[in-house]
């Protein structure tokens, strides 16, 4: 089993020979809830690429671990880019579908207030729900032993969506009407994808042509309908195995 990861503020010049402490909440969860001891593996991450790979030398108190970091894993900025569109889902599947999509390997999510969604991010309840997304995206990163975690974006509108879509090197709109598979759309070998994912309602005729005329054109994922909150996990996986960054 592959060791366990921990998030550290930044391990910005941490050179062999370094000492490493793990405090605070992070500390509190390997000491108190996985009981590390000494001589047990652990990583440590900033969740921007860049790791510490050791072994525990002591535990101090309830929240306190000392480390020495013996390896530097690094794990480099992707290509192609893969970000999902989020439009809100309804009640918690917004998390979900974060949590799902970091575990599967994308690289950024941009929750998006699509016309048809019946939740609204709005004042001091979209701030946090907008946090809950940043806290599930970072344990799904810890929980994956990924070294860099996907980026969350703020809530974007529709005029911000289509303006990110025409800056990208692959744009799709998932659609259950779209004239072509995504399994055999051709993609890029580098730069940038960006897939959105509608609400329940579905995409909005106005917002299709407000993304078409960004250059995203409609493509469908298989013959059943999937639900917002797993399409953008299934085209993620489906986009990393084409791409080859699953091989």
């Amino acid at each position: 089993m592959t060791a366990p990861v921990f998030v550290v503020d930044s391990l910005e010049g941490v050179r062999p020979g370094a000492v490493l402490t793990l405090d605070g909440p992070e500390g509190r969860h390997a000491v108190s809830v996985r009981r590390l001891q000494s001589g047990e593996d652990i990583v440590l991450t900033d969740g921007h690429g860049r790791g510490a790979a050791g072994v525990v030398l002591r535990t101090e108190g309830k929240d306190r671990l000392i480390v020495e970091p013996l390896e530097f894993p690094t794990e480099p900025e992707p290509t192609p880019r893969i970000t999902v569109v989020q439009a809100l889902p309804k009640g918690d599947r917004g998390e979900l579908a974060v949590e799902t999509m970091t575990e599967t390997g994308v690289d950024a999510v941009v929750p998006w207030a699509a016309a048809r969604c019946i939740t609204q991010w709005k004042g001091e309840r979209g701030a946090k729900a907008l946090a809950k997304w940043r806290a599930t995206a970072r344990e799904a990163g810890k929980q994956s032993r990924r070294l860099r975690f996907p980026e969350i974006a703020d809530a974007a509108t529709t005029k911000q969506v289509a303006a990110l879509l025409a800056k990208a090197d692959f744009a799709a709109v998932l659609h259950e009407e779209g004239a072509e598979p995504l399994a055999t759309a051709q993609l890029p070998v580098e730069g940038s994808i960006v897939l959105v994912v509608g609400p329940e309602g579905g995409v909005s005729p106005e917002e299709l042509t407000a993304f078409a005329d960004a250059g995203a054109k409609p493509y469908r994922l298989g013959r059943s309908v999937l639900r917002t909150s797993t399409a953008g996990t299934a085209a993620t996986a489906l986009l990393l195995g084409r791409t080859g960054r699953w091989s």
